[in-house]
């Protein structure tokens, strides 16, 4: 039988870990796709660097047009990111009549519903496996290991930069400047890491997540985003002496009246499987009706981890290419006419519960009128603790609310910052039990 000619777009770390992972176990690859596959045509910007790890007898140019007008070419595997050239790149190769293999979240967090259109009016395949959380195999798990569950729920750890950075904050007390400038010199954060601490790259991956869970077109621009480069390090602290540890999740959970889709810090609890997630890991909790909580865990970045994740990707490609295009998965785990149009919430919509610190003068009176402004918004209170202000006179108190409206907790907080004896703005963090 006849290999499968890729076509690769781009050979940076990913690029080059995919190649690196095809020709070092290719004979095993094989075996499992039922016939070879290899690179015959390479699109960098260095042609001379490319050399060296390509050999002879692969064609490299740097026009990335040339390999998806490639006639030979069976699969195209775009990983050069953004989403101006790697849109037009993806939709001509699926116009060309080629599969398309790709990590690029920000490109399908924004434009998938038009790609997988796309494709599917072409009957080809779009494989997005490393897109999410690198080597998990989180697409595939959701899209078919549970396809007999109602998928209640999805919660994840799924950027590893900003968890080296909360597992540092908490292990040795350094403020949020301080590790973010080590995860820079250590290679976790880029010298822009807007997209990653302020949880847009999360929420690029969340959002497909929640598509494949629920089976509603991508919707990034409707999801909830807050990032940790706000956290202090005393919350922190207190999370852990309280029983939590502060992660910064994804979250998309099915409800009666909509999706929640949300990025955010979020204190769960110390004895939960997230809570224990370290470093640059990532990991991502899925609860369907049938089998219960699942977890997967693993490298959700770098070279190899994330090759793994496109190799694979080419495999199942292979497999199916000359498959009947109505016999194959769908890209997003519901076929393309039974999407539903469940409407996303609004965070002022979420139910969930509360951590809320605030400085305020040391009086009597003051427990009795907080108590009574939550009570008002409908907040009841789980515990509280007081300790002395670290800067200046009076007290420091932490309130841990019961499951709670956000925009009643929103409104509670404006009361509470206008009463006189309020010292300080309201430290707000959500809390989620993951049960």
């Amino acid at each position: 039988m006849d290999s499968i000619k890729v076509g690769l777009l781009g050979l940076g770390v990913v690029g080059g870990g995919t190649y690196k992972v095809l020709a070092r176990n290719a004979q095993e690859i094989a075996r499992r796709a039922g016939r070879k596959i290899e690179v015959t045509r390479v699109a960098v910007r260095d042609v001379e660097k490319a050399r060296k790890l390509l050999g002879a007898d692969i064609l490299v140019g740097t026009d990335p047009h040339a390999v998806v007008r490639d006639p030979s070419i069976d699969i195209v595997v775009e990983l050069i990111g953004g989403d101006t050239l790697a849109r037009e790149l993806v939709l001509e190769a699926i116009a060309q009549g080629k599969h398309v293999v790709t990590a690029n979240k920000a490109l399908l967090a924004k434009y998938g519903t038009e790609i997988f259109a796309a494709a599917s009016a072409r009957g080809v395949m779009v494989a997005f496996e490393a897109a999410v959380a690198g080597g998990i195999p989180i697409i595939k798990a959701i899209r078919e290991g549970l396809t007999a569950n109602r998928i209640e729920w999805v919660a994840g750890i799924i950027n590893g930069t900003t968890n080296f950075i909360l597992s540092e904050m908490r292990a040795r007390g350094l403020p949020f400047a301080t590790v973010l400038a080590e995860a820079q010199k250590l290679g976790y954060a880029e010298a822009d890491p807007t997209f990653d601490i302020e949880g847009v790259d999360a929420a690029h991956k969340l959002t497909l997540l929640a598509s494949l869970a629920f089976g509603i077109p991508v919707q990034f621009d409707k999801a909830y985003i807050e990032g940790i480069s706000q956290l202090a390090a005393e919350d922190i602290k207190l999370a852990e002496r309280l029983g939590y540890r502060i992660k910064l999740l994804g979250i998309t959970k099915r409800r009666p009246e909509g999706i929640e889709l949300r990025v955010h810090p979020a204190l769960v609890p110390v004895k939960s499987l997230l809570a224990n997630v370290e470093g640059a890991m990532n990991a991502v909790l899925v609860r369907g009706d049938a089998v219960g909580q699942t977890l997967y865990y693993g490298k959700g970045a770098g070279e190899e981890p994330t090759a793994s994740a496109v190799v694979a990707d080419l495999v199942d490609v292979t497999r199916l290419h000359t498959a009947d295009p109505e016999h194959r998965v769908p890209h997003l785990a519901f076929q393309p006419d039974a999407m539903a149009d469940t409407p996303i919430l609004s965070i002022d919509e979420v139910v969930t519960s509360y951590y809320l610190r605030l400085t305020v003068a040391d009086q009597p009176g003051v427990l009795a009128d907080l108590a009574r402004v939550l009570a008002d918004a409908k907040i009841s209170i789980g515990s509280m603790i007081q300790q002395p202000a670290e800067q200046g006179e009076g007290a420091e108190l932490i309130f841990l609310t019961h499951e709670a409206i956000e925009r009643n907790v929103n409104a509670a907080i404006v009361k509470i910052e206008a009463l006189p004896f309020v010292r300080s703005r309201v430290t707000r963090l959500r809390m989620e039990s993951l049960a």
